[in-house]
């Protein structure tokens, strides 16, 4: 049946205004309206149709993905789009592609690093696309560890230029996207030598192909690296690798704006402060914190729906059965990641405001902040990003069998989604070099200074230590300052506990070795207590529409006595809770459970996704799900034929036993 809203019963149990909770998921009505706007010209146009997808191979694939990023820019044209709206509509296309890099690599990188002249000169040919850039960092051999790369970047005084080479097989640029195929220019990071002498990893604008017929320039070698993870998903990018042979460029293509090389090849620092190129990476790293409730709420709002749609037992006298949703077994698994996914989203609209926030003081020269700017984003793009590739891939299981279908949506959106726990730092490095600033920051507690930011807390290591949890019903896990005391002491004592044994080694790096895997824990213990935080802290704000706020105080309850259940060998061990409290938090998370139920549909209906950007027949907002996955079925290039190709070579014979006797 068409327009008919299987789901509508649902919509109606809802308690809370919803149109209201789409304005505090989008961050304001200006951000919904865009939002709204832009996904539904996408969703209404049928050049950017995506159900076939995964059924392409390769080569038409990534043609296909060609067609839309031009006919994307076409439209971004025609219609005059803003920058916002520009981004938002690459956003609901859903098609890694070039483009990504381009906009959001290439021309970030040569907006921070490059001097104003560099600016004036590439900006301009990039925005117009006149030229299509990639980000050429990671190498065969290194990705985390930049200041390992091996590419080379040798000033010749004779000529004023740099020489790039590849001098090993390891240096082989390797993973950036858009380099396979489609860039003409890349930003390379190689390791800058004058005279003999190294200066550490720069960054260089290299033309890597013709701008006449696309083919690679002299010295240079580049291609595609073949075949990655899934159907569809991350196979529309043309990830790829490059090698130079003493390809030369001219000096002014090396990025001046921190430091230039001369013309007689002295290296020079400029005035900008060298921290200004941490703005960088605080943007990209909140903007992945972004995305990451963006994957991890498309993926619980399909799980939602089919679960309110899927039955199975339960049938008393021939009733219906029972709706897959009501099952607690169900609820504790899917809840918590509903809860995280708007936990997520709130520390992602926090990090959007320190960006802003660091870049001000960067400009005035006040570092003070960095280390634990950079400890914060680290560790929340680490956190998040983790949460959300398992929370995808549990949202597939809870899908049952159907949820292992390409027309799911969510098999393709994890393979899209899971590359994000490694580019962009590594996630247990990153949840490593937090632990260091935590370790840092406990060791100088007694130097008087105290910490700031999202390490306030551990200037308060003295009654931390001594807190005692006063829960006696379970009630009182409901009060925001009895849950996020309990994460804090817990953190506090986690890292205070590692910096004890770390002071007992003799050669501190050996420590941090040996104790890598508690300090990662110690570390995930602050990150989660910033998350909890801040979802507290949103809740403090003023947030209109009948009942939106309630929702959002049951949903923060969920998220963090879930992670206390989950964790709750940390709070014990510590002794922040006894396991009297542990246990009567679970009877609240239990109750919090059954006051979402009724509005679990509403909740994910405030993402406000269209049907086209979830690309899920099991999420389709109707619920009309079984005709449509029958449908969909007949579509599959097998079914063309009925007789399958191969019958008369290999079926037949077998059925009628003809195949030749086996020769001796």
């Amino acid at each position: 049946m068409e327009g008919v809203d299987y789901l509508a019963a649902e919509r109606k149990k809802a308690e809370f205004d919803v149109e209201e909770m789409k304005i505090v998921w989008a961050g304001s009505r200006h951000a919904f309206e865009v939002s709204d706007r832009i996904s539904k010209l996408v969703a209404n146009d049928p050049a950017f149709r995506k159900d076939e997808r995964t059924m392409l191979p390769r080569k038409e694939l990534f043609k296909n993905t060609l067609r839309k990023a031009t006919y994307a820019w076409k439209r971004i044209n025609e219609l005059r789009l803003s920058e916002e709206e520009a981004s938002k509509l690459r956003f609901y296309v859903d098609e890694p592609s070039f483009t990504d890099l381009h906009w959001g690599m290439f021309v970030p990188a040569i907006k921070g690093q490059g001097t104003d002249e560099q600016q004036r000169k590439w900006l301009p040919l990039a925005y117009k696309m006149q030229i299509i850039g990639c980000y050429a960092q990671t190498e065969l051999g290194h990705g985390s560890n930049v200041q390992g790369l091996e590419t080379t970047a040798t000033f010749d005084p004779q000529t004023d230029e740099f020489v790039i080479h590849s001098p090993t097989l390891t240096s082989s640029k390797w993973w950036p996207g858009g380099l396979g195929k489609v860039s003409t220019h890349g930003l390379v990071y190689a390791r800058l030598i004058t005279d003999g002498q190294e200066h550490g990893i720069h960054g260089f604008i290299v033309q890597l192909r013709s701008l006449e017929d696309h083919k690679p320039l002299p010295g240079i070698t580049i291609g595609d690296i073949g075949m990655k993870f899934g159907n569809g998903a991350y196979n529309t990018m043309d990830n790829g690798v490059l090698r130079f042979d003493h390809v030369r460029i001219p000096r002014d293509q090396m990025l001046m704006r921190v430091s230039r090389v001369t013309r007689e090849g002295k290296v020079v620092e400029s005035d900008v402060p060298r921290q200004l190129v941490y703005g960088t990476m605080v943007f990209v790293r909140q903007t992945i914190v972004q995305d990451a409730s963006c994957a991890l709420s498309r993926a619980v709002c399909i799980a939602t729906r089919y679960s309110a749609v899927r039955r199975q037992f339960g049938s008393q006298n021939g009733g219906p059965e029972t709706q897959v949703i009501d099952y607690k077994t169900q609820q504790s698994r899917l809840f918590p990641l509903l809860a995280s996914a708007y936990a997520f989203r709130f520390v992602g609209e926090w990090l959007n405001w320190l960006y802003t926030d660091v870049m001000r003081r960067l400009q005035a020269n006040e570092f003070s902040t960095l280390p634990e700017v950079h400890a914060c984003t680290a560790g929340l793009k680490s956190l998040t990003t983790s949460v959300t590739a398992d929370g995808i891939e549990e949202c597939r299981k809870l899908c049952g069998g159907h949820g292992y279908l390409c027309t799911s949506g969510l098999p393709e959106l994890f393979a899209v989604y899971v590359p994000a726990c490694t580019y962009e730092g590594d996630n247990i490095v990153l949840q490593l070099q937090v632990a260091r600033i935590l370790m840092k920051t406990v060791s100088q507690l007694s130097s008087g200074k105290p910490p700031v930011g999202t390490m306030a807390y551990l200037g308060r290591i003295e009654p931390l230590m001594q807190y005692r949890c006063n829960v006696q019903k379970a009630k009182d896990w409901m009060n925001p300052n009895v849950v996020l005391e309990a994460f804090e002491a817990r953190a506090a004592r986690m890292s205070v506990s590692c910096a004890q044994k770390l002071s007992k080694f003799s050669n501190p790096e050996e420590g941090f070795a040996e104790l890598s895997a508690d300090l990662v824990e110690a570390s995930v213990a602050h990150c989660q207590l910033i998350v909890v935080s801040k979802f507290i802290e949103k809740l403090q704000q003023d947030i209109p529409g009948k009942r939106v706020k309630q929702q959002l105080e049951v949903l923060c309850g969920i998220y963090s006595l879930a992670l206390l259940h989950k964790h709750q060998g940390d709070f014990l061990a510590t002794s922040c809770v006894t396991s009297k409290q542990a246990s009567l938090a679970n009877d609240q998370l239990r109750e919090l459970y059954t006051q979402v139920r009724p509005n679990a549909i509403a909740l994910v209906d405030a993402f406000n996704y269209t049907d086209h950007f979830l690309g899920s027949i099991l999420g389709r907002y109707d619920g009309n799900v079984y005709p449509k996955l029958y449908e969909a079925a007949w579509k599959d290039p097998l079914n063309e034929s009925v007789v399958p190709d191969g019958y008369h070579q290999y079926i037949r014979p077998l059925l009628k036993q003809q195949l030749r006797a086996a020769k001796l």
